[in-house]
């Protein structure tokens, strides 16, 4: 075996044992390329095994975790026997070729471009031109040739099984996979100029001609630089490669050339590093256009791919059978779906490409809202037990409250009774902001459901939370459920008392159970479960829900939420539940004054909190991380660490507390009971407090690194102080004085609003934290911003009058509809709370 290889084999090896950091080569991997691309050449192996492992090593250090272990694999096997011929590492042909696609519409191909001429004195024309305004265009291709596109990708020429395998775990298994496989992003290579008009840091497209081209060892032969020199009539320019030497062997003098990439600067001289360059009379993919860039796996090179998704894109997009209503295209002034395909991969301009994004955005939301109007229909067909009390029952139960209920409460609590009272099944979304009163109004409905025999549960995500929970029912309802009818279970209840509280659940004697994650197990039954609430729902996962809701029949349902929700959301993803705000606070609630501090103004936030403590009152500090776990994250701040630190040096007169998750359930609970008991003056905690903490006596807030926290999450923090009647302070410090930072939470200091700053985190940090696991394949949308409210309400007005027509979408117009539904929602993916 040649020595090259069984080095790269050993640090392949090595990486593979490190876990695929980059770091089996001091720099990354790509470093060990120069020397072993001479040692290669020396050992003449073939030239396209060189070129394919400089290649994939370059782009090693973009690649994901499974990307890496991918290029590894596929890079150790084909290094198993490099003396022996092998199937070409590049699918141009292959030895099981499936049958050839016809052959592209003879006017597809671009012209050919003879001659160079300066651009002073007639400048070339632009690849493409920019199509007309963006409307609907019915494809000139006839229904007998189009087709299904199910056909598997070994239909394309070029791709044979070993490369479908490679798509296959890309999640690629059909033509309209591919079709659907879009670019991430695009490299404008559009604009033209001549050699004496280049600026520094242009980037841009130069036709030129070579005039001279060589290779040299630099850096005592460890590197290779290749250096070409092109002219275009104007004036001169240096290209320059890096470990490519192979590149001059194809740079003859005269060969002109389409050069696309950034003009650099080295020692005064405008350059070019490692531009993409095409022959000048061929088809251009990889320059002077709008260059598509994909995500690449293993064994898949950039240019091959754009090579075949050009060829897949011209013959195939024409004859995608477009499911959109031709009534809708015209209303809502689409793009065609042809058009679109053609667009998106490969866009003339970017109008076109802004109108193919348009269309694919429009057609995500109004899938997702046929599917979840689908959703509600099925929920809103099925029977539930009705649950009505009278008004002086209701009116009973709150005179005895020890609060005054907010016309928000009132307004919710009638919704409630409403629903149970329908004879359909409750599928309701509360939201209200923390502090905002939604526990009362959930012991309420359960206290409706037990009054006539039935059971009821709700289920929290943590048990600080589940125990808050516990306690406040039982406060509330203390006079109307017996002892014993309302339990707590949680994973640190005793295995005694779980045995105790599984058969009160079954023989019925436990009305009301109050839990985490233990509801779920399967040994917990109920023997009639009516009523189901689920606190924090975009804590827990579409099974765990399902769990849930299959211990009763046909459940009536509330889940809660004190992460307002964006009103797009709430048009879309949460299309398929009623909804209720609580958007009042209880009476005599202060707003929580904000500020934003720098850095060395810590001391000032140091002195607001003694100065709360020496009134009486309490302080949280919050820190991103429990302990600094390695070199990098020594300047953060940790917890614990910072526990210390405080304790000794910046608070000594006070009795600080520490609350982190790692510390165990009973831990926890016992920190949060002496904080709530005031033996702790300052609670040092991570970010376990964001929901179950009920301190009224706590006034001030320091939120360190606060940068690293979403606006919706500190909008959460701020809401465990102000819940008394004194005022209350929240004091932001970002990691550094970024001006860009201090204006994003800057949105903290102008408002208390939770819903403008939901609005806002969607904007910049996408729907992720709000819609947890709720529905498989929300958060990855290819193409629709779940804050763009206009096309939303376009695309849902449009859903809604189809629907109203069509709900099964059996007429024959829709069948195309019905089949991109199927694809769309597979079997399993919705979730209805």
């Amino acid at each position: 075996m040649h020595s090259s290889i069984r080095k790269l084999q050993k640090f392949l090896q090595l990486e593979s044992e490190r876990g695929y950091d980059n770091r089996a080569v001091v720099g990354g991997l790509d470093k060990i390329l120069p020397a072993w691309l001479k040692e290669a050449l020396e050992d003449q192996l073939e030239q396209r095994l060189i070129d394919y492992v400089a290649e994939k090593l370059q782009d090693y250090a973009e690649q994901d975790i499974q990307g890496r272990r991918e290029t590894i694999r596929d890079l150790l096997s084909e290094l198993k026997e490099p003396g022996i011929q092998q199937a070409p590492l590049k699918p141009q042909q292959t030895d099981e070729a499936p049958p050839a696609q016809p052959a592209p519409p003879a006017e597809s191909p671009q012209p050919k471009e003879k001659d160079i001429t300066p651009p002073e004195a007639a400048p070339p024309p632009p690849a493409h031109q920019p199509d007309p305004a963006p409307v609907h265009k019915p494809s000139a291709v006839p229904d007998s040739e189009r087709v299904a596109l199910n056909a598997p990708l070994t239909t394309l020429d070029g791709i044979g099984k070993r490369y479908a395998d490679k798509f296959n775990k890309m999640g690629l298994n059909s033509l309209i996979d591919l079709l659907y496989y879009f670019p991430r992003r695009y490299d404008d290579y559009s604009q033209l100029k001549p050699i004496n008009r280049l600026e520094y840091g242009d980037e841009l497209t130069v036709l030129a001609t070579v005039q001279s081209s060589s290779a040299r060892k630099i850096n005592n032969g460890r590197m290779t630089i290749t250096e070409v020199v092109v002219s275009d009539g104007t004036g001169f320019l240096r290209l320059t490669w890096f470990n490519q030497p192979w590149v001059a062997n194809k740079m003859k003098t005269g060969l002109q050339l389409v050069l696309s990439g950034k003009i650099d600067m080295y020692l005064g001289r405008l350059v070019m590093n490692n531009p993409e360059w095409e022959p000048i009379e061929k088809e251009h993919l990889h320059t002077n256009r709008i260059v598509p860039v994909y995500p690449l796996t293993a064994k898949i090179t950039q240019r091959w791919l754009r090579k075949t998704m050009h060829q897949t894109v011209t013959f195939w997009a024409p004859r995608v059978r477009d499911f959109m209503p031709d009534h809708i295209l015209q209303d809502a002034r689409l793009l065609d779906l042809p058009n679109t395909i053609a667009q998106i991969h490969f866009p003339d301009s970017f109008e076109q490409l802004k109108a193919a994004r348009n269309r694919l955005s429009f057609d995500e939301i109004f899938l997702l809202q046929l599917g979840v109007l689908s959703q509600r229909r099925s929920w809103m067909n099925a029977a539930a037990r009705i649950f009505e009390v009278s008004d002086e029952w209701l009116a009973q139960r709150t005179s005895k409250l020890p609060f005054t209920l907010t016309g928000a409460q009132i307004r919710t609590i009638t919704d409630l009774r409403t629903d149970l009272r329908s004879g359909q099944p409750m599928n309701r979304l509360l939201q209200g902001d923390v502090g905002s009163g939604k526990t009362i109004v959930a012991a309420l409905g359960m206290a409706i459901v037990a009054d006539q025999g039935a059971q009821s549960t709700i289920m929290a995500p943590t048990s600080i939370l589940a125990e808050q929970h516990y306690r406040k029912i039982t406060e509330l309802l203390t006079e109307y459920i017996q002892p014993g009818e309302i339990r707590l279970l949680i994973g640190d209840t005793p295995e005694t008392e779980k045995q105790e509280i599984r058969q009160g659940l079954q023989d019925g004697s436990i009305k009301i159970i109050v839990g985490t994650h233990a509801l779920l197990e399967d040994p917990v039954q109920f023997k009639d479960l009516h009523f189901a609430v689920i606190d924090e729902q975009h804590r827990f996962g579409v099974a765990q829900r399902a769990n849930l809701r299959a211990k009763g029949r046909n459940l009536h349902l509330l889940v809660m939420t004190a992460t307002p929700i964006p009103r797009s959301l709430a048009l879309t993803v949460y299309g398929d539940l009623d909804l209720s705000v609580m958007d009042e606070m209880p009476a005599g609630r202060q707003p929580t004054e904000t500020r934003v501090l720098y850095p060395n103004e810590r001391e000032q936030a140091y002195q607001l909190i003694r100065s709360q403590v020496e009134q009486g009152h309490q302080a949280f500090i919050i820190y991103p991380l429990v302990e600094a776990e390695n070199e990098k994250q020594d300047e953060r701040q940790a917890a614990v660490q910072e526990y210390e630190r405080l304790q000794t040096n910046v608070f000594p007169q006070f009795k600080l507390g520490l609350m982190h998750g790692r510390l165990k359930p009973a831990e926890k609970e016992a920190v949060m009971t002496a904080f709530r008991n005031q033996e702790f003056d300052i609670l040092v905690s991570t970010s376990v407090v964001e929901v179950g903490v009920d301190i009224p006596n706590a006034t001030s807030m320091l939120i360190e690194s606060a940068n690293r926290f979403g606006l919706s999450q500190l909008h959460q923090f701020r809401g465990r102080i102000g819940r008394g009647d004194v005022k209350s302070y929240c004091i932001l410090i970002p990691e550094t004085p970024n001006a860009v930072e201090n204006e994003r939470l800057a949105a903290m200091a102008e408002t208390n609003d939770g819903f403008i700053l939901a609005e806002r985190d969607l904007e910049q940090r996408g729907p992720g934290q709000f819609l947890g696991t709720r529905q498989s394949g929300f958060a990855e949308l290819q193409m629709a911003s779940l804050s763009d409210i206009r096309l939303i309400e376009k695309a849902r007005m449009h859903a809604q009058e189809l629907f109203n027509q069509d709900p099964n979408l059996e007429r024959p117009e829709h069948r195309e509809l019905h089949k991109m539904m199927k694809r769309f929602w597979p079997a399993g993916a919705g979730d209805v709370s």
